[in-house]
């Protein structure tokens, strides 16, 4: 049974950390966003995220986007500085074209820095790119 599941592979489709300045705050801070680089919609957009080494493990938190259109992007949250030393991952499941499609992206720990930000699909702002 298991064998006829198809899962198709989730492409262009990806979760970035970018460092941004908070107003409110007055301060710099590290934001994961979802980018749909499709041609299509994405939508039912549900993502969990967790931080995790053999030691010690985040709270997991939910989130969940209604629809992200082709070639955008959104929020999903603010990432503490002190969870950049943990693996931080972001379980993401979507429909498009009456499919669904589950990836798990992963930001390794402390690949979240300033020295490997790069351009991002998308966004018009320098980022890293979970793999």
């Amino acid at each position: 049974m298991k064998k006829d599941i198809e899962i198709p592979k989730v492409e262009k489709v990806h979760v970035a950390a970018v460092r941004e300045f908070n107003k409110e705050f007055q301060a710099d801070e590290w934001n994961a966003y979802i980018i749909n680089n499709k041609n299509v919609s994405i939508e039912m957009i549900l993502i969990v995220a967790k931080g995790y080494d053999g030691k010690k493990e985040t709270s997991v938190m939910r989130h969940k986007l209604e629809k992200l259109p082709p070639h955008s992007f959104a929020k999903i949250e603010f990432i503490q500085d002190e969870v950049l030393g943990l693996n931080n991952e972001y379980q993401v499941t979507f429909f498009a074209e009456n499919k669904m499609f589950e990836k798990a992206f992963v930001f390794k720990k402390n690949s979240v820095n300033e020295a490997n930000k790069k351009e991002l699909p998308i966004i018009p702002k320098l980022g890293i790119l979970a793999e």
